[in-house]
């Protein structure tokens, strides 16, 4: 295959129908157990938001400290999602998560009886492993055991799942704050709630299925063809094991490309396109408010107990938004013109937080604006900005170099993550909301004059036409 052209593929095989039956139940109850690692994504990520405030007045924490102990998980997941493509071509899908399992029951448990900030940094690392390798894991296992035809759904679940988490972090973080406040470790309660999810994770895993493709990929046909026969009708699963194998050299494919591919122009813009696109999802802030909402929102003028119930309401909205964009709106509007109407949206309420924190005095009336602006600034990310970013990521690079396209975007990510989320704590002291959001909103500005010049539209064309088409000098 010469450099600069679009990897020839094999002709895809007519497959069955899919049937009704015990496989479609067994099929959705691997779906359930593998999604407690989206939950425990979303959990441990959420629940901080509400947490920090009792502990930074049980360890004396300061708004740099504070920062830390936030930005260190994500530093972890930065590593956790580099280092699980390693794990899962060693161990399988099946291990991995069970190994993600432990990682997050001891994370947890080094966070609650932690001593003090060098332990509980420590600990936050190892969560962070876990959350990195879990957002890597689920998707690959759940698409690799799901049908074509149930690939989406099955697969959107996970973020589903991941927003779930959150939600039920925020309500769990209320209802433990209302029943248990005055005690000074109230933090510990919520954060030892985290376990529980690992425990069904690693438990549920061991009566799950390995990936039919990874069993495959290493000689064990006749265990792929076993599972495949679990998930699917019988004359389905034989006729599918040809298009696993295909799957399987397509893969192959995928992961041949790597940095030697930059020096394609046509690839090199598109790798720099991808990861801008996934810098600037993050710059949009929405994970100061998934992990600073409770503070942000007493910073507005609720009182403390108020602001982590309030809270609640971006968890709910987070839901919400995800699941009209995963049911209703991805497949039925352009990627390109979604993704920057979510930013125009975003960006206006950036514009408009600021113009309410630096004109408006501390007031009931304020706090209730801050907060209508947060949830409308949630729903509009989770509907227009977060699944959205993620599938245009995946369709847009070309096969040779998707796993690389994918790997170095996801590792930008994390990193604009973790640089924001240590920096809103230290800007919110120094500068208040209105400097912390003011920043948002020119970078916002920034943001969608790059996108609406170089962003190009990938829904609507199959993912060989796209290849072909950058390779051929396509508007990119």
């Amino acid at each position: 295959m010469s450099h600069g052209t679009p990897a020839a593929t094999a002709a895809k095989i007519e497959l069955p129908p899919l049937q009704a039956g015990p496989h479609q139940r067994r099929l959705d109850t691997i779906a359930i157990v593998a999604t407690f690692g989206g939950l425990l994504f979303g959990y441990d990520t959420g629940v901080i938001n509400g947490a920090l405030e009792p502990m930074k007045k049980d360890l004396g924490l300061t708004a740099t400290s504070e920062g830390l102990v936030t930005s260190t998980l994500l530093l972890g997941a930065a590593v956790g999602a580099l280092v699980s493509g390693i794990l899962n071509e060693k161990l399988g899908r099946k291990k991995t998560m069970s190994t993600i399992a432990v990682l997050f029951f001891f994370g947890a448990l080094g966070c609650v009886v932690a001593p003090g900030l060098g332990v509980l940094l420590v600990s936050r690392v190892v969560l962070g492993l876990a959350v990195g390798a879990a957002s890597a894991t689920v998707p690959v296992y759940l698409a690799e055991l799901a049908p074509t035809e149930r690939r989406g759904a099955l697969s959107g679940r996970n973020e589903l799942a991941i927003v779930i988490g959150q939600m039920l972090a925020f309500a769990i973080n209320a209802i433990i704050a209302s029943v248990w406040g005055h005690h000074g470790s109230v933090w510990r309660y919520m954060l030892v709630i985290c376990m529980i999810p690992a425990v069904a994770l690693f438990f549920g895993m061991m009566k799950m299925p390995e990936s039919p493709r990874w069993l495959l990929k290493h000689g064990r046909h006749d265990e792929a063809l076993a599972v495949l026969m679990q998930v699917r009708n019988e004359d389905r699963a034989r006729a599918e094991m040809a298009e696993v194998e295909r799957l399987a050299e397509e893969e192959k494919l995928a992961n041949s490309g790597g940095w030697s591919d930059m020096g394609i122009p046509w690839i090199r813009r598109l790798v720099i396109i991808g990861c801008f696109l996934a810098a600037a999802q993050q710059i949009t802030g929405i994970n100061s408010i998934m992990y600073y909402g409770t503070q942000l929102l007493h910073e507005a003028g609720f009182s403390s107990q108020a602001a982590i119930i309030a809270n609640v309401a971006n968890g709910v909205l987070s839901v919400v938004g995800t699941a009209l964009c995963l049911f209703v709106v991805i497949d039925k509007v352009a990627r390109r013109k979604l993704i920057i109407f979510g930013f125009c949206m975003t960006t206006l309420i950036h514009g408009l937080i600021t113009a309410v924190a630096t004109l408006m005095p501390a007031s009931t009336a304020r706090a209730y604006l801050v907060l209508l602006l947060c949830v409308s600034f949630v729903f509009f990310m989770q509907c227009c900005l977060n699944a959205p970013v993620w599938v245009a990521l995946s369709e847009m690079f070309p096969l040779r170099v998707r796993g690389f396209g994918m790997g170095v975007s996801i590792l930008f990510m994390w990193v604009v993550n973790a640089i924001i989320t240590f920096s809103f704590p230290v800007v919110t002291a120094k500068a208040g909301l209105q400097g912390m959001f003011g920043i948002f909103f020119v970078l916002g500005i920034v943001v969608i004059g790059v996108l609406y010049k170089f962003l190009p539209n990938t829904s609507g064309r199959s993912l060989e036409a796209l290849e072909e088409h950058f390779a051929s000098g396509g508007k990119i």
